[in-house]
């Protein structure tokens, strides 16, 4: 089951709340023409009309196209495959202020982000703020479609502005929006992005040997997998895979075995992979929302590095 937003009868959202003595950064004017920034704002229209094409939406300034929330509604619901239900048209600043915050909310619970770590809020969105608007795309783009090629190395001047007790205090900074380099951008392949990018005929022979892996495991608790793709995108199968190989009881309260909710399968999920980290096992960090999503090729990742583990004594059948 998609996990459903719904519009509060109440009133506004927290994120429209603004916070005493926070500070303020406001786009240079000199950076606005900035040629990177320009590429980075040309490339992130391209790929919200990619996605949003069959729906026939096309986005032509993220400033003026984006403030409504209406296209960040079409954009989440697409990328995440969850359901938003929220009005469709919102004409009054209000109801879009309402609109804006409940996506909001969804983004940020799929992120997983603290207040602190948030670089947009309602009333930044709302308002045409250009850098809230790109840091929130950017921060999309990363979470959700982690291969695309983003603009790399884009920075802007900022001026930052911050209330104190005596007055305004102004200085001017460098934010960045997107990684440094193409090389810190974008993952390194390995030998499973060779595999299918290369020997894409070997895949089911791959997909076959961790199955039989899994099932050996598996055997006590009267557990049989027989579709990599989708039975371990709840997290549950996994978590009890892990506590099989690695020899500890996982707590039930811990996670949830009857996940209903994407939110309940990337708690799992993240879960189980908290555990690989801190055993080391896994040297490259995993985004929980690949395996969530049915990524083949994350999943065999995950699983083949328990395999190299634990190969000496649970070889693959």
């Amino acid at each position: 089951m998609d996990p459903v937003y719904q519009t509060a009868d109440s009133q506004q959202t927290l994120f429209d709340v603004p916070t005493t003595g926070e500070a303020r950064k406001i786009l240079q004017t000199s950076s606005e023409n900035d040629v990177k920034l320009q590429e980075l704002k040309t490339f992130l229209c391209d790929w919200i009309n990619n996605e949003l094409k069959h729906e026939h939406i096309v986005v032509k300034s993220l400033e003026e196209d984006l403030f409504d929330g209406l296209i960040l509604h079409h954009l989440l619901q697409k990328i995440a495959n969850i359901t938003i239900q929220v009005e469709e048209i919102t004409l009054s600043a209000i109801n879009q202020k309402r609109k804006v915050g409940i996506v909001l909310e969804a983004v940020n619970s799929h992120l997983q982000l603290e207040e602190g770590q948030l670089k947009w809020d309602v009333s930044l969105i709302h308002g045409k703020d250009l850098l809230a608007t790109l840091h929130l795309l950017v921060a999309l783009a990363r979470h959700f479609r982690p291969s695309l090629p983003l603009p790399p190395n884009v920075s802007v001047e900022v001026v930052v502005v911050e209330p104190t007790k005596s007055g305004m205090k102004t200085g001017k900074a460098v934010e960045f929006l997107t990684q440094s380099s193409d090389e810190d951008a974008a993952p390194k392949k390995d030998g499973f992005d060779q595999l299918f990018e290369i020997n894409p005929e070997k895949v089911n022979d791959v997909k076959q040997a961790m199955l039989n892996f899994v099932n050996k495991q598996l055997v006590t608790l009267s557990l049989t997998v027989t579709d990599l793709d989708t039975q371990f995108a709840d997290g549950v199968i996994l978590l009890l895979l892990i506590g099989q190989l690695e020899g500890f009881f996982i707590n039930l309260s811990t996670f949830f075995l009857t996940p209903q909710t994407e939110e309940d399968k990337l708690h799992n999920v993240s879960l189980a992979l908290d555990f690989l980290s801190d055993g080391g096992v896994l040297q490259n960090s995993v985004d929980p929302a690949e395996i969530v999503n049915g990524d083949l090729k994350t999943t065999l990742r995950v699983l083949y590095s328990l395999f190299l583990k634990h190969k000496k004594t649970s070889k693959p059948t």
